[in-house]
């Protein structure tokens, strides 16, 4: 009779703990061991026994075979595969001495399978972008999760309605954390060092949602629905992400993530009680944020999703930058033509937001081929790590025929708008002082005796 190989898992083990969000005292308390024992089992030192595989199992409630598969024969296989790229062709390894490497050593492994990971990733998209222009974007995850939401015009019909029936149950309950205590799940809220620098964590063994103290009772409230969309709302998701072909799993998970937290939104702020507010406060976001608890964020971003037949409300683009411009978030239900690269046009007052924090600016906008939108901008804050904020900046743009139904723009006569470009390298107004780099197809003049006031002037042709 064949003798029980010894089962490893220390990679898998603590690829679990981290995914649970906790510290090895924690889980070691969970599983009435000492830690120093789980640092043996996750550096492989120490072989799984079947009585600590049905301790996992039962503490946090997962499928034994699932944990019982070998870690260490798929590192081996892995590697192995990735050894056999040509950039490895001149180095020998030995069958026996993988196998070592991934049994003995899974955190060098692990790293290891990053790094090529992360070599062919860029040699991939390195040679989609030497192939002609446009096919590296294809092959973006994050253009390719916002192309999926944009081509729904950022209305998840199917998604939105059982999220209204949804938040008329919670109401029903007294609240989306009476609700979850319906459910056998009681909410906390948690110091962020107990949370493991966390903002929200579930705690599958003790049916506990933990919610991070330092958020505002806003954020508290979007984290709370965010776990009811992920959980009573899965299969929602689930039927929405199969309408759509992913070209990489990041891709999915991106939209999964995009899908989770739209419906947080529609849960915090249902569709029709959201459209009749909107309508009647003249889309005056602070004042939406007071009637639901939301954060202005949420209440813009919210805004750009109210496509629903017959009860549409004005299309929006949206729009997140830092301080530095780099865009973190963008919506469009507005047709706005943003660039997908290079820098926005520092002349939109986007960008001068951070000069003037919790303001509001509206600002009346041309584009150079004469569409006209009304824009309004506002920094919002995140608190980050310790004391830090993480200050960033939104805009809400609508078509200027749109305006008139703006509680921002009744009292504007509409002066003259500001000429902006969607990007200096596509925008063709020679005057612009403004500009960081001259414009695709104008031959830059060359003049030793005048300077004019822009940076670049340009042949007539």
């Amino acid at each position: 009779m064949a003798e029980a190989r010894p089962l490893y898992l220390g990679p898998r083990l603590r690829r679990l703990r981290r995914e649970l969000g906790l510290t090895q005292q924690v889980m070691a308390e969970d599983l009435g061991i000492s830690p120093s024992y789980i640092a043996l089992l996750e550096r492989n030192q120490r072989p799984v026994t079947a009585d600590m595989l049905l301790r996992l199992a039962r503490t946090y409630r997962l499928d034994v075979t699932d944990l019982a598969s070998e870690d260490g024969e798929s590192y081996a296989r892995r590697i192995a595969d990735v050894l056999r790229d040509p950039i490895f062709s001149d180095i020998d390894m030995p069958a026996l001495e993988v196998s070592d490497l991934a049994t003995s050593f899974p955190g060098i492994s692990e790293a290891l399978l990053r790094l090529h990971g992360a070599y062919v990733r860029e040699q991939q998209a390195l040679a989609q972008r030497r192939a002609g222009a446009g096919e590296g974007e294809a092959q973006d995850p994050v253009a390719e999760a916002q192309a999926f939401l944009a081509s729904r015009r950022n209305y998840i019909d199917s998604l939105d309605r059982r999220a209204e029936d949804l938040a008329a149950e919670i109401d029903k309950e007294g609240g989306a954390a009476k609700f979850l205590a319906t459910k056998g799940v009681r909410v906390r809220f948690l110091p962020p060092d107990v949370l493991v620098d966390a903002l929200r964590r579930f705690d599958r063994h003790n049916q506990q949602l933990l919610i991070a103290d330092t958020l505002d009772p806003a954020a508290r409230a979007f984290q709370i629905a965010l776990h009811i969309a992920y959980t009573a709302l899965r299969g929602e998701i689930a039927q929405v992400l199969r309408e759509g072909v992913f070209s990489t799993k990041t891709a999915e998970t991106l939209v999964r993530r995009g899908l989770a937290a739209y419906a947080a939104g529609a849960l915090v702020m249902p569709y029709e009680r959201f459209f009749r507010t909107a309508e009647a406060r003249g889309y005056d976001v602070e004042a939406i944020a007071g009637v639901f608890g939301a954060s202005f964020e949420q209440v813009a971003h919210r805004m750009t999703t109210l496509q629903r037949p017959g009860q549409e409300g004005v299309p929006f683009f949206f729009l997140r930058v830092d301080e530095a411009g780099n865009v973190s978030k963008r919506l469009d239900g507005a047709g706005f033509p943003f660039a997908a690269h290079g820098g926005g046009c520092p002349l939109w007052s986007l960008h001068k937001a951070f000069r003037h924090p919790g303001e509001v600016l509206v600002q009346w906008l041309e584009l150079p081929d004469g569409q006209r939108f009304f824009s309004i901008a506002r920094t919002v804050g995140a608190v980050g790590r310790g004391q830090g904020r993480t200050l960033r900046a939104i805009a809400l743009a609508c078509a200027a025929a749109d305006a008139t139904r703006l509680a921002y723009a009744r009292d504007d006569a509409q002066p003259m708008p500001t000429p902006i470009g969607v990007t200096c390298r596509l925008c063709h107004r020679a005057e612009c002082e403004a500009r960081s780099a001259p414009p695709i197809g104008r031959e830059i003049l060359t003049d030793e005796y005048r300077r004019p006031p822009q940076p670049f002037a340009f042949a007539e042709s």
